[in-house]
């Protein structure tokens, strides 16, 4: 099996990425991007098939050709192809996530991430950018929402390298320090 190579993955990326721009062919395949990480992140037996050693390149080609027939540009099978032919198609899964980055950061798309204990409304979403957007100045705003119930109540905002973490289960780690430390029982002396 492969390790994960991301300087590899960052140079394939901005390969396809390049030309895709000067084919004009960019949202196209930033699309066939999602589908493939989709596809990937539907079946982790796709992704340990392409990292097989075991299996050869014209039955790895064939399984691409079928999941993608139809559903990708030509760029995008051509690329896949290059892959195989060069012994790197265990690096795609990699390289499409890469590509999605560079994507995202040519077009100036920033990507927010909101954890919540339950699920929130698409109003509450869309108050949620409105927000950011002011506070950060920031018009593209991509916002990923996860649910984690041991947040208890509260939010976890995180953008880029900023983290706003209200959520009750941070304030009850805080109170559990003070009460470690003894604030409390100096505090009261």
């Amino acid at each position: 099996m492969a390790l994960p190579n991301p300087r590899l993955a960052a140079r394939y990326a901005k390969s396809i990425l390049d030309l895709a721009i000067e084919k004009g062919q960019l949202d196209a395949v930033y699309n066939d991007m999602l589908f493939l990480q989709a596809a990937f992140k539907g079946s982790r037996e796709l992704v340990v098939l392409l990292k097989s050693p075991v299996v050869r390149a014209d039955k790895k080609d064939k399984i691409l050709d079928a999941i993608g027939a139809g559903k990708i540009s030509v760029i995008t099978a051509t690329f896949n192809k290059l892959l195989l032919r060069k012994g790197r198609e265990s690096y795609l899964p990699e390289i499409v996530t890469a590509f999605i980055d560079q994507y995202k950061e040519h077009q100036g798309i920033h990507t927010a991430k909101l954890t919540t204990a339950v699920p929130v409304s698409e109003e509450l979403k869309q108050s949620i950018l409105e927000k950011v957007r002011d506070a950060q100045h920031i018009q593209k705003i991509e916002l990923q929402t996860v649910v984690d119930e041991a947040l208890i109540g509260g939010f976890v905002l995180e953008l880029g390298d900023q983290l706003v973490d209200g959520s009750v289960a941070y304030e009850l780690n805080n109170i559990k320090k003070q009460f470690e430390n003894n604030d409390f029982i100096y505090k009261i002396r």
